[in-house]
């Protein structure tokens, strides 16, 4: 997918209100990244990209008013739009393709 179909978020620096206290980090993410699925928001905190106040945090961290939550870069489909494939595996997968016709592929 070209630039144009992708949405592209830096590093973001979240800081946590009044009305987010005490909830769960994995909880917060997903209410901040409602685009992206549990499993990623899961596969980020375990691999320690996210940092709250600087350091590692799990999942099941309780935030605290006023604590940075930092997410790093994201690279999302948009909204509705078919999943991310890199060109070079997209480029294999059509060099794969014996045949295809309107009702069959062989591969």
């Amino acid at each position: 997918m070209n630039d144009e179909e992708t949405i592209r978020q830096g590093v973001r620096q979240l800081e946590v209100g009044a009305d987010q206290a005490s909830r769960r980090l994995d909880n917060f993410l997903a209410s901040q990244l409602g685009k992206l699925p549990k499993s990623v928001v899961y596969r980020l905190i375990r691999t320690g990209q996210v940092r709250v106040n600087g350091g590692r945090a799990k999942a099941d961290t309780r935030l605290a008013v006023g604590d940075r939550v930092r997410v790093p870069p994201l690279r999302l489909s948009p909204e509705g739009g078919a999943p991310m494939v890199g060109s070079e595996r997209l480029e294999a997968f059509e060099r794969a393709i014996l045949h295809e016709d309107a009702r069959v592929m062989v591969m």
